[in-house]
């Protein structure tokens, strides 16, 4: 897979790539590649950003700095890119991101992820270059930079040769072999502590019983809803 973050500081993503199964990945051949907004602005002194029309707070990132950067990048009108690569950019309004969307984006070649700053985007960049419009929930950050990664973690752990047991990511939280609910109570040793022991269930080597307790966990979870 190839992923393409555009963002204000590309310096942040040095962390990122350090994760065990980010870098898995990187040795394998996928590439993780950055592009700074300033690097391709059109306008004087690395500007990339306005003051709203009709007045408020905050500056908004301009559209014809979105454009240029894009154009540096891949060398086609920006409308167009969206038929040959998944363009997401990142707002605080769009799409929630669940496994499912995740599933979707992680069969993808190649994505483009619009990280923002200051108060988003320019309306236009969202209506003309971006195919999807993508949140990490309803709340809003200083920038796009942590949303990208948490975007950029939950797909590439879907990878194979990413984690180092496959199956790891099969059954988990809103996976589909759990049907969308949290995934079941996990227990290790000591099988007793402070009075505490683990589900007998779980230390008897019956594999249906504990499959089928581990099932009937998760959906007890479901109806149970977040915990307070």
């Amino acid at each position: 897979m190839e992923i393409d973050i555009f963002t204000l500081f590309p310096q942040a993503f040095a962390w990122f790539e350090t994760q065990r199964h980010v870098a898995n990945l990187i040795a394998r051949g996928h590439r993780l590649g950055y592009v700074n907004y300033r690097d391709h602005t059109p306008l004087t002194a690395g500007q990339v950003d306005d003051t709203p029309f009709g007045g408020g707070a905050g500056m908004v990132l301009r559209v014809d700095v979105v454009e240029s950067s894009l154009r540096a990048r891949y060398g086609v009108d920006p409308v167009d890119l969206r038929s040959e690569r998944r363009v997401l950019a990142l707002t605080a309004g769009g799409r929630l991101l669940d496994d499912e969307l995740v599933d979707e984006l992680a069969g993808e070649p190649a994505l483009t992820i619009l990280s923002g700053r200051y108060e988003g985007f320019d309306e236009r960049v969202l209506e003309h270059f971006a195919g999807d419009r993508v949140s990490i929930g309803r709340y809003v950050l200083a920038g796009g930079e942590l949303a990208a990664m948490v975007l950029c973690d939950a797909v590439l752990r879907k990878l194979p040769g990413a984690l180092g047991d496959e199956r790891s990511v099969v059954e988990e939280s809103f996976s589909k072999a759990l049907r969308g609910a949290p995934e079941y109570p996990h227990y290790t040793r000591p099988a007793e502590y402070r009075g505490w022991r683990v589900p007998d269930v779980l230390l008897s080597g019956h594999h249906e019983r504990v499959a089928q307790w581990r099932q009937a966990q998760s959906r007890s979870r479901e109806r149970a809803g977040p915990l307070p």
